[in-house]
């Protein structure tokens, strides 16, 4: 029986490019709505900044809550995926090669912030771990598979 390796740096990278198009594309009419508030004062003549930074705030907002559930659902759904792991035949498990919880895939989702906060040092790890995990990987017990 063939062993699953794991998704390596790159290909995670290019996953996780998808899955922020996929974001985009669902939270632009958001952004169209609650962005064109500041539009609204202008056409008026009296600028809403106001109502501008209300817009942002309401996009950020759909952003960051939109990303935690369309990551933490998708992983610990039967596809153990979001839709660009899928397209590259990943799987995010647990150290066992089972599914994760819902919550472990929000810790592993909230995690990557601090991945991130490190300057990317916790991304870059998964380039130099004998099984490709990221800090947020090795905080959450996880482990991104492939084949």
């Amino acid at each position: 029986m063939a062993r699953a390796g794991y998704g390596g740096f790159w290909i995670r990278v290019v996953a996780t490019i998808v899955d922020a198009i996929i974001l985009r594309v669902v939270v632009s009419p958001i952004r169209m709505i609650f962005g064109g508030l500041g539009l609204a004062g202008m056409i008026s003549g009296v600028p809403h900044v106001g109502l501008a930074f209300l817009g942002g705030g309401v996009t950020l907002i759909a952003l960051v809550f939109g990303s935690w559930l369309y990551e933490a659902l998708m992983e610990s759904s039967s596809y153990q995926a979001t839709l660009g792991k899928m397209i590259f035949g990943m799987k995010v498990t647990d150290l066992s090669g089972n599914r994760i919880s819902f919550e472990r895939a929000t810790g592993r989702h909230f995690a990557k912030w601090l991945s991130g906060m490190i300057l990317g040092i916790g991304y870059i790890m998964v380039g130099f771990t004998d099984r490709k995990q990221g800090l947020h990987d090795l905080l959450a017990g996880t482990l991104v598979r492939r084949g």
